[in-house]
């Protein structure tokens, strides 16, 4: 290890990465930038000659080259069986094409990931989440280890978008993310209807509790109903079409100025996404002239346009978990009370799915994401002068995309919001002393209160339902524990239980837990408790039967426990064995930290 670097285990403890000797900023050669900065430590005179062989061998053309011409990363989170991912490969090859027409060499390398629509309610959901830690180490590893003067990610499914962005704020190399695009809506042929991935899992509610028809035609059975939503809820390439995490993560990102404008909004299939593909390498070349870097987009101010879209447009609690990890990755001061802030002051005022009827591709049509910026801009809610990796500013991206079409239904004007405030309200109390995060669109009412049913992990719940004993004359909060990001491990999404109950109806339930929600949940939901039941944290200690109220109006969740009564029910408390204790989930679960500073694993 170098000096420098070898010197750093002497000195206070203090958020650091490893640093790799570069060129100064502001080098010319032959009249142009200096532009292979951190690649020039291997490629220049004969320092290291055994590297320069294999980057011959890896189809470097001539000398002048290997000494002069950037390297740029293209990572592309591919691989096939996902709908979200299996076109990324093909993306990245034009985008490899677009670098190299710019005078750089373009490598690209791949990641792998978890679909979570394939894993949902199984125990594949389990490596879901921490497949965010697996490629932001792959794209910090593949860019400082390659010596990569910049990198450009393509992401797909939920965790790839934030996993890219801690990669980029750890190398903090000129970056861009190159958003796959969301799917078309599909169209049930029987239903006569658009649907999409949760139509399906609510459907399957249905199924389950006999009320699955069709009103138009009596004849037509549950399950030729539910088989042909099978076939055609996912028409082809594109992550999930709601405001799911996917794109609740993707117009964040967006927002944050490390995409192309557009980029959150443009469908995976259209002509414009690989036109965006084609653009990109004029803009990071912009980038590594001009040293536009990771961590000087990811600020304060940025991170609160962020979330202001996120409340805006309905997005997934998901957001809350990754972006509070992509700040601290980033050593931005974000923290739960900040989203209560912004969720107080910005109307919710999409009507995209899950709560509404409208998806992304519908958005894209009437303006997509830049003409609700550009709403946003002008109501003052959101800070148009952040730089982005165009060089430019917010603002000026936005400026020549369309404003919305006056009286669309997709987006409501800001006086007459869905909700006068956002979705996502912060809750404190004895079951969440750490904090929860609700999703609490208004329709479902403002407060709840009921009986606790208690299940220790989420298939029991699931078990509950697919027998139908879950009552409907009673107000419960069903409450699914030992599913954080230790206990479960993984901090599983629990998509499956929730779809489940909005399809069969069940309007006198809430749902917590100490694990996560998918961003197609609706309904009165709480997750991310903390502390998790695993740490001996108060959800442990709920038993059937005890009264929980949850107000988000005062932020609150309790439970109607006594204090001397909680400490006794602690004194009886045994923590569980480990339900993993070897491999890749045992390693995370040892690792991570606690949903209310984004489950990251580095924070040692």
């Amino acid at each position: 290890m170098e000096s420098h670097n070898a010197q750093k285990q002497w000195e206070p403890e203090e958020p650091r990465y490893v640093e790799f000797p570069h060129l100064p900023v502001g080098g010319i050669r032959e009249g142009k930038p200096v532009l292979n900065r951190f690649s020039s430590t291997l490629t220049r005179n004969h320092d290291y000659p055994a590297a320069q062989a294999m980057l011959y061998a890896a189809g470097i053309p001539d000398e002048h080259t290997m000494k002069t011409a950037a390297h740029v990363g293209i990572a592309s989170i591919w691989w096939e069986g996902n709908p979200c991912n299996t076109h990324l490969l093909d993306l990245g090859k034009t985008v490899k094409d677009s670098v190299s027409k710019q005078e750089m060499l373009a490598w690209q390398y791949n990641i792998s990931g978890v679909s979570d629509a394939i894993t949902m309610g199984n125990e594949g959901m389990r490596f879901s989440l921490q497949t965010r830690e697996i490629i932001a180490d792959s794209i910090e590893t593949t860019t400082s280890a390659q010596y990569h003067d910049a990198c450009i990610a393509i992401p797909g499914c939920d965790k790839n978008m934030p996993g890219c962005v801690m990669g980029f704020a750890r190398h903090n190399r000129p970056s861009i993310m190159i958003y796959g695009g969301t799917i078309l809506p599909g169209y049930s042929n029987l239903l006569r209807k658009p649907i999409n991935i949760a139509t399906a899992l609510e459907a399957h509610g249905a199924y389950l509790f006999n009320t699955l028809a069709n009103p138009d035609d009596p004849r037509q059975t549950k399950d030729e109903i539910l088989s042909d939503i099978e076939r055609h809820a996912c028409p082809g390439p594109g992550a999930c079409g709601g405001m799911y995490t996917a794109n609740t993560m993707a117009t964040g990102i967006e927002a944050l100025g490390l995409s192309l404008p557009g980029s959150s909004s443009t469908p995976a299939t259209s002509p414009a996404k690989m036109r965006e593909c084609q653009k990109v390498a004029e803009a990071i070349k912009t980038c590594m002239e001009k040293n536009i870097c990771p961590r000087d987009l990811l600020t304060k101010r940025s991170f609160e346009n962020a979330m202001v879209m996120m409340m805006a447009l309905g997005g997934s609690t998901n957001g809350v978990l990754h972006y509070l990890a992509m700040a601290g990755t980033a050593g931005v001061d974000l923290t739960l009370d900040d989203f209560q802030r912004v969720s107080r002051k910005v109307p919710f005022i999409a009507n995209l799915a899950p709560s509404g009827k409208y998806y992304m591709a519908d958005l894209y049509d009437i303006g997509g994401v830049p003409s609700v910026m550009k709403l946003l801009v002008a109501a003052g809610l959101l800070d148009g002068d952040v730089p982005t990796v165009t060089g430019r500013t917010l603002a000026e991206n936005i400026a020549s995309f369309p404003s919305l079409p006056p009286g669309n239904e997709i987006i409501r004007s800001l006086d007459s919001p869905i909700k006068p405030t956002g979705h996502i309200e912060v809750l404190r109390g004895n079951l969440a002393p750490g904090g929860a995060v609700a999703k609490i669109t208004g329709k479902e009412g403002l407060q709840f209160t009921g009986a606790a049913r208690v299940f220790d992990k989420e298939h029991a719940l699931s078990a509950a339902l697919s027998a139908g004993s879950i009552p409907r004359d009673e107000n419960l909060v069903l409450v699914v524990r030992y599913e954080g990001p230790k206990g479960g491990p993984g901090m599983p999404e629990q998509l499956k239980a929730s779809a489940v109950i909005m399809g069969a109806k069940l309007t006198n339930v809430a749902l917590v837990t100490d694990g996560r929600y998918s961003g197609a949940s609706h309904g009165f939901i709480v997750g991310h408790v903390v502390p998790e039941a695993a740490v001996g944290g108060p959800i442990a200690l709920v038993r059937d039967g005890d009264v929980v109220t949850i107000d988000a109006e005062r932020n609150r969740i309790d439970m109607d426990v006594p204090p001397e009564e909680v400490k006794k029910r602690l004194k009886e408390w045994k923590p569980p064995k480990r339900m993993v204790t070897r491999g890749t989930l045992a390693k995370y679960a040892a690792l991570v930290g606690d949903a209310s500073h984004g489950a990251m694993t580095d924070l040692f």
